[in-house]
């Protein structure tokens, strides 16, 4: 997976274009993400960069959890995530780098991962698109039954994997090769054409689009100061002060 950010999925609008022709987007805020660890081939086998985003109230940040993150000198965010990228892009990376919309352009490629929507429980017809049975001549309460799920004598048993009803939604997704319609940097939004899985506040993972020619990243133009430096919400104390 390519260097990327984590934002937060605000909802869905549309835009147009100097020609008038409406384009569907879906928002994404893209707060700071402050890189939290470093993991290198010789140590860890693979080189990665682990970054957070957002913040934690203090009652919900745990002894282990507040050392990796004082070690980093960043405040406690909502979650952790980790992008593995190759050896010159996490050498040119350091503890408590801000990572943000400046890593893309408008009019590039990316792909936009997330949890989709839970349905809950669902039927067949709607979980797989089944057909349903005939709605008249002899059929009763049947309508939207899926049929038969059963075999003969042999095997005698119903196979793994069967489409049947259970639950539906609330899986990871990948949607790719979306394309960045406008970037809003002052208010560090993303508007990204088409619809992306996930509700709203839900998180989002962006990256380069794998499928795409992906623009070299500048790491040295993303530095955009550390996250030691940012000051708490809460006390307007910076993290070593908290410590």
């Amino acid at each position: 997976m390519p260097l990327g950010v984590v934002g937060t999925k605000l909802g869905m609008t549309r835009i147009f274009t100097s020609e008038g022709v409406s384009i569907p987007v879906t928002v994404i805020e893209v707060q700071p993400n402050c890189v939290t660890q470093l993991k290198f081939r010789d140590t860890d086998g693979y080189c990665a960069v682990q970054v957070t985003t957002g913040n934690r109230r203090a009652s919900r940040v745990n002894s282990p959890s507040k050392g990796h993150f004082d070690k980093s000198g960043v405040s406690p965010g909502r979650g952790l995530w980790e992008f593995q990228v190759d050896d010159e892009q996490v050498a040119m990376l350091e503890l408590g780098d801000r990572i943000g919309i400046s890593l893309f352009t408008e009019g590039q490629k990316v792909d936009v991962k997330g949890t989709t929507i839970g349905k809950g429980f669902a039927g067949g017809m709607k979980r797989h698109g089944f057909r349903g049975g005939r709605a008249t001549h002899g059929n009763s309460k049947a309508h939207r039954k899926p049929g038969s799920i059963g075999q003969n004598q042999t095997p005698s048993r119903v196979f793994p994997n069967k489409k049947m009803a259970g639950h539906m939604g609330n899986v990871a997704a990948i949607q790719q090769n979306l394309e960045i319609v406008k970037i809003d940097t002052e208010k560090s939004l993303l508007l990204i054409k088409g619809s992306i899985p996930g509700s709203k506040s839900s998180d989002l993972i962006i990256t380069s689009a794998t499928k795409k020619t992906a623009p070299e990243i500048d790491i040295l133009a993303l530095k955009g100061g550390t996250a030691a430096e940012e000051v708490s919400e809460e006390n307007n104390t910076t993290p070593s002060e908290q410590a």
